[in-house]
This record gives C-alpha cells, sequence and structure tokens, in this order.
C-alpha cells in the first residue's frame, strides 16, 4: 500500500516505531549505568531516562494527533503546520544522531530522522491537494478499435 497523503497512518507508524525505539534506548541506558556506576548515579539515571521517554511519547502523541486532523479535515493550513512541527523534530533528531557516542543511538536517531522527512513529504502532498483528492495520473490508451 502507497500512503500519498496520509498523514495519520504515517504519523501512526512513526509514534509507534518512535515510541518503541525509545523504550529500547532508554532501557539500555538505564541498564548500561546501573552497571558503571553507584546506586544513587543510577537512580537518577533512572529518573533522567524514563522523564525523556515520557516527554518524547507527549510529544509524538501531539504529532499523531495533528496528522490525523489534518488528514480527517484535508487542510492545508494543518499540514503546513505539521511539517514545521516534524521538520523541528527532524532537526533535533539530527542533532542528537550527530551528538550520540554509540553507534545505536545514532542508528535510531537516523531511522527517527527518516520517518519525520517521510511524514514531511506526506504533508506536503497534503498542503499542495488544497482540500481535493490526491490521484494518480494515468497515461492514456491508445483504442485498439478503429
Amino acid at each position: 500500500m502507497r500512503l500519498r497523503y496520509e498523514t495519520g497512518a504515517a504519523t501512526l507508524a512513526q509514534f509507534i516505531i518512535t515510541s518503541a525505539l525509545s523504550f529500547v534506548n532508554g532501557g539500555a541506558s538505564i541498564i548500561s549505568g546501573c552497571r558503571s556506576s553507584t546506586t544513587a548515579d543510577c537512580v537518577s539515571n533512572a529518573l533522567v531516562s524514563l522523564i525523556l521517554i515520557i516527554l518524547i511519547v507527549i510529544a509524538l502523541g501531539f504529532l499523531l494527533l495533528l496528522g490525523y486532523i489534518a488528514q480527517e479535515r484535508r487542510s492545508t493550513n494543518l499540514a503546513r503546520l505539521l511539517m514545521g512541527f516534524e521538520a523541528s523534530a527532524a532537526l533535533i533528531f539530527l542533532f542528537d544522531a550527530k551528538q550520540s557516542p554509540g553507534v545505536i543511538d545514532r542508528l535510531t536517531n537516523l531511522i527517527y530522522f527518516a520517518l519525520a522527512v517521510w511524514v514531511i513529504l506526506l504533508a506536503w502532498r497534503l498542503s499542495r491537494a488544497k482540500g481535493g483528492r490526491i490521484t494518480q495520473t494515468r497515461t492514456r490508451r491508445r483504442s485498439t478499435t478503429r
């Protein structure tokens, strides 16, 4: 199935994938931090990781809601707003990928970035449609009868 302007489905996929990978990254951070440090450092690292995961899920929930509303209303302005928020998220993910020391963190941030760019592309198509339907152009066929 090819998505043309379904920003609701795209932001849902982004929400699920990014949330799952955030839980994995947070868990790995907590485990690696607790192996090599004292109990106080372990608890503070776990608390910070959990707060970060909660904030990421809240932000992705907002993007999911905005993507769904933009798709349902076929709103050009909401699609542009979604593109702005997704561009901000993409820049944050790209910056975080550049600053991450681990290979797994870089890889997951690049996946987050690719998902954000995908949603931006779909929102751009939705905004270009200006509330109309997006259809695939078909090539004309020559009639075989004369």
